[in-house]
């Protein structure tokens, strides 16, 4: 492994410890289910019986924060199932990804 991929899975890993209940949530489902929008996102939350209801606002917060800091990165858009209007898609990014 290139010194450049071990400070970078270093840098991942630190930042990974640094995330609240809701962040590290949002990014296990990311893991789990694959690329999906903040209202899919919200929804798996809510089946998961983590929020009360599949309210996108429980997740778009985290998504965004989760970016932010390196962990997940847009990858297209789509049309969102509910409002029909065309979404960011979410997809989480690798310790070996360049971010």
């Amino acid at each position: 492994m290139s010194i450049t991929s071990e400070t970078r899975r270093e840098s991942y890993k630190a930042v990974l410890l640094t995330l609240n209940e809701r962040q590290r949530n949002v990014l296990n489902i990311l893991t789990d289910c694959g690329s999906m929008t903040a209202q899919e996102v919200a929804f798996e939350l809510q089946l998961r019986e983590i929020t009360p209801s599949d309210e996108r606002n429980f997740a778009a917060p985290r998504l965004t924060e989760l970016s932010d800091a390196g962990l997940v990165r847009a990858v297209g858009k789509k049309p969102c199932y509910k409002s029909g209007r065309r979404v960011t898609v979410w997809a989480i990014v690798s310790a070996e990804e360049d971010y």
